[in-house]
């Protein structure tokens, strides 16, 4: 059974530096339009993005829309590139108050964006505004990194009653890429902001990681352990969630994608 499936990635190689979240972003999108799937791949237009050599262009029809993100108005532009070798399409989320400084998630030190937590609120409406737009009705959305986590909340919440989302299943994958420390501590209050009365906001009442993790679970109807390096406490919630578990395996594994494939099926 083919799916039609929304990737929302932190971060695709060759966009951004490989690490264990980019390559796997890129050969899963790949492998499952191979298998017939239908997909739509999201990730964030970081100032870091060389335009010009990966081809980056605006696409006029989709932007233009502003989001209002705790009280201010931040204009969405959707830009679209193709990785030739794959013939896959990724879109990008960008806004000039969030994306445009020369770096991901981190400044020349090493030290966290304070607006970290508006920079991933801004992202996940910005992906759902866009698919919505598009008319493209996805059966299952596959979130990528914690900068993704807002995705699931929303789904459930703003746009529950949307057409378009009513019948998604959501996928969340886990990796070793957390973050010290605590995000802004009005994250939750932001979120409520847009719309959502959700008892589960107070798990993220201290935005650590784990309670991240933890928060963005509840919205999941399967979890997949990406890497060997997930957090063993983060691994241990998704366990005694009671929720469809893809544990880890090697990317080199002759299965690893058909898995994939199979866990998808399996939820819907």
């Amino acid at each position: 059974m083919a799916s039609k499936i929304l990737y929302v990635c932190q971060e695709i190689t060759p966009y951004l530096p490989e690490t264990e979240n980019s390559r796997l972003c890129r050969a899963l999108t790949q492998a499952m339009q191979e298998r017939g799937n239908e997909i739509r791949t999201f990730m964030p237009r970081y100032g870091c993005i060389n335009e010009r050599r990966h081809q980056l262009h605006e696409v006029i029809r989709l932007s233009g829309m502003n989001l209002i993100i705790d009280d201010n108005d931040h204009q969405l532009i959707i830009k679209v590139a193709s990785i030739p070798s794959a013939r896959v399409q990724i879109y990008f989320i960008d806004n000039d108050d969030y994306f445009s400084r020369k770096a991901v998630l981190t400044d020349a030190e090493g030290n966290y964006f304070a607006d970290n937590d508006e920079r991933s609120i801004f992202f996940a409406r910005g992906v759902l505004e866009t698919v919505r737009k598009l008319r493209w009705t996805p059966s299952i959305v596959h979130c990528h990194g914690w900068f993704s986590s807002v995705v699931p909340v929303y789904l459930k919440h703003v746009f529950a009653d949307d057409p378009i989302f009513r019948d998604v299943k959501i996928v969340v994958s886990l990796y070793g890429n957390g973050f010290p420390g605590s995000l802004d501590p009005g994250f939750a209050e932001k979120i409520a902001g847009e719309g959502v009365k959700d008892k589960n906001l107070g798990i993220i009442a201290d935005p650590s990681y784990e309670n991240l993790c933890r928060f963005v679970m509840e919205y999941a109807d399967g979890v997949v352990a990406a890497s060997a390096e997930v957090d063993p406490r983060v691994l241990e919630i998704a366990r005694e969630s009671g929720k469809p578990i893809l544990e880890y395996q090697s990317p080199d594994a002759e299965d690893f994608f058909d898995n994939y494939n199979r866990f998808y099926e399996a939820i819907q």
